[in-house]
């Protein structure tokens, strides 16, 4: 049937009544789930809600995005159900009475896009099964083989009033099954892949997305549990051993134009890249880096 979601039998579509059963839960940390079958992005979907007063646990689905963007205004788009397009709405700098959470100081948002990383090579490492082991590169990238497979978009959004700490809509995509004539040419001057093309030997969209936001659900509890210090839930440590960025020569485009070259050194206690650069140590809050060999 033309125009059916399953015409093409290696992207069956994503079911919102199983995922709902799956993974909403009134105690739980995802409240409400919307799966879309196309929309322009499922992080300014989310960031609308987030606008609109929409409280913590949102998720957007999207099996197809029209105007997805990545870090500095690009693009992002993949064919229908070809991978995971998918947004959380979070509210970190809010107190949670009954979990005993009080606001986390906003000093440690910077996590929130790393904790999302060390949640993906989790899921993409269980689940995948692939030859070599998926890793990341700083602040936003999932790499396989040195390609990029997936990116990681967090942004802030204000609260509907003055008083209201701001949201954090956190985004990610991961290309599953796209082939090669679909890869995106040279995203951040890194070669793309999906996990098809990586050797993936399971690619079903569904119990990735399952694990990915259960793993992104039990980092973010014992992250708002230790009161938002990445150090003492094991974060930052989870994160430096799944980084391919630290020990390594890179070159950084930072946000204003300038950029800079030396040794990545390491993560400091906010996230941030600690850079040994010819004219001293640099601490790096944005940027986009690059592995030089």
């Amino acid at each position: 049937m033309p125009g059916s979601p399953y015409t093409d039998l290696d992207r069956p579509p994503l079911s919102a009544a199983r995922l709902r059963r799956a993974l909403i839960a009134p105690d739980g940390p995802w409240r409400r789930l919307e799966l879309r079958v196309e929309t322009g992005s499922t992080n300014a979907d989310a960031a609308e809600a987030a606008r609109s007063g929409e409280p913590e646990g949102l998720v957007v689905v999207a099996e197809r995005q029209t105007a997805g963007r990545g870090r500095r205004g690009r693009a992002w788009q993949s064919p229908a159900r070809a991978g995971i397009a998918v947004s959380v709405l979070l509210r970190p700098g809010e107190a949670v009475a009954g979990r005993g959470w009080p606001p986390a100081p906003a000093n440690g948002y910077g996590w929130l896009p790393l904790m999302a990383g060390v949640a993906l090579v989790e899921t993409v490492s269980r689940l995948a099964e692939l030859p070599v082991a998926p890793t990341l590169k700083w602040p936003n990238d999932l790499l396989i083989g040195g390609a990029k497979c997936a990116g990681i978009l967090a942004e802030a959004v204000p609260g509907p009033a003055p008083e209201r700490a701001p949201a954090i809509v956190l985004g990610v995509g991961l290309n599953v099954t796209l082939r090669a004539d679909e890869l995106p040419e040279h995203p951040t001057g890194l070669p793309a892949t999906s996990l098809q093309l990586a050797g993936a030997a399971a690619t079903d969209r569904d119990p990735l997305l399952r694990a990915l936001l259960r793993a992104l659900a039990d980092w973010y509890d014992r992250w708002r549990d230790a009161g938002g210090d990445a150090v003492a839930c094991g974060l930052r440590d989870a994160y430096l051993a799944a980084c391919a960025t630290v020990g390594r020569p890179v070159r950084v485009l930072l946000p204003g134009g300038d950029e800079l070259t030396g040794t990545a050194t390491g993560v400091d206690p906010d996230g941030q890249l600690l850079v040994d650069t010819p004219t001293g140590p640099r601490t790096l809050t944005a940027g986009d880096v690059q592995h030089l060999r």
